[in-house]
C-alpha cells in the first residue's frame, strides 16, 4: 500500500489565468493610453471620458471576440487529433501500442516495462493516454473558448474602469500626469497579483507589466501632444 503524498500545484490556473491577466493588462493600459492622448491633444474632460467609455466597451467586446476565435482554432485542432487517433486506435491498435511504448522508451522506461506500462494504460483508457502523452493534451491544457472570452472582456472591462475612474474624480489641470501615475500603480499590482496565484516572483512580473505600460501610456501622450499642436 502507497501514501499518497499531497501536492498543491497550479498549472490548473493557466487557462483562465491567462486570459485574465491579458484582459486586465490590456484593458488598463489600452484604456489609460487612449485617455492620455487624447487628453495631451487638450480635448475636454467631456471628450476624454467619452473616449475612454468607448475604448472600454470596444476593448472588451474585442477582447472577447478574439479570445473566442483564437482558442475556438485550438479547440477544433484538438478535436482533429483527437478523432484521428481515436480512428488509429480503432484500425490498428498494434502500431498505436508501439507508439506509446516508444514514448516511454524515449523517457527512460526500460523497453519490457515500457511495453507493459502502454499495455495496461491501453486497456485502462486507451484514448486519454494516447491524447496526454502523444499529443499532449489533457483536462487541465485543454481550449476552453467560452471560459477564455468571458475572462477576457470581464476582466479587461475591469482594468479598462480603473483609468475612467480616474478621469471622473481628477481636475483637467492635472488629468494626466494623475492617470500615469495611477495606471503604472495598476499595472504594479496587477503583476505582482498575478504573479502571486500564479507561484512566480512577484517583483519581476509587477515590473515586466508596468515598463511596457509606461512605454504605451509615453507614446500615445506624445502622439496626441503632437497632433493637438498641429491641430
Amino acid at each position: 500500500m502507497y501514501l499518497q503524498h499531497h501536492e498543491r500545484h497550479r498549472t490548473d490556473r493557466i487557462g483562465w489565468l491567462r486570459a485574465a491577466v491579458l484582459g486586465a493588462n490590456d484593458g488598463i493600459v489600452s484604456t489609460a493610453s487612449l485617455v492620455v492622448g487624447v487628453a495631451a491633444a487638450q480635448s475636454a474632460a467631456s471628450d476624454v471620458l467619452v473616449a475612454g467609455v468607448a475604448g472600454l466597451v470596444a476593448g472588451a467586446m474585442s477582447m472577447a471576440a478574439g479570445e473566442y476565435v483564437s482558442v475556438s482554432s485550438q479547440a477544433d485542432t484538438e478535436k482533429a487529433d483527437l478523432d484521428r487517433e481515436r480512428k488509429e486506435l480503432a484500425t490498428d491498435a498494434e502500431s498505436e501500442l508501439g507508439e506509446l511504448t516508444a514514448i516511454y522508451a524515449s523517457r527512460g522506461v526500460e523497453p519490457a516495462l515500457a511495453k507493459q506500462v502502454a499495455g495496461q494504460l491501453m486497456s485502462h483508457d486507451a484514448l486519454t493516454a494516447h491524447a496526454r502523452d502523444e499529443l499532449g493534451i489533457s483536462d487541465m491544457s485543454t481550449a476552453k473558448p467560452i471560459q477564455a472570452a468571458f475572462a477576457s472582456a470581464g476582466t479587461f472591462a475591469v482594468g479598462a474602469a480603473l483609468p475612467l475612474v480616474s478621469v471622473l474624480v481628477t481636475p483637467s489641470a492635472v488629468l494626466i500626469p494623475v492617470v500615469i501615475v495611477t495606471s503604472i500603480l495598476f499595472l504594479a499590482l496587477l503583476g505582482g497579483f498575478g504573479a502571486y496565484v500564479g507561484g512566480a516572483p512577484v517583483t519581476r512580473a509587477a515590473a515586466r507589466v508596468t515598463f511596457w505600460g509606461a512605454l504605451a501610456m509615453a507614446l500615445t501622450a506624445g502622439v496626441g501632444a503632437m497632433f493637438g499642436a498641429v491641430v
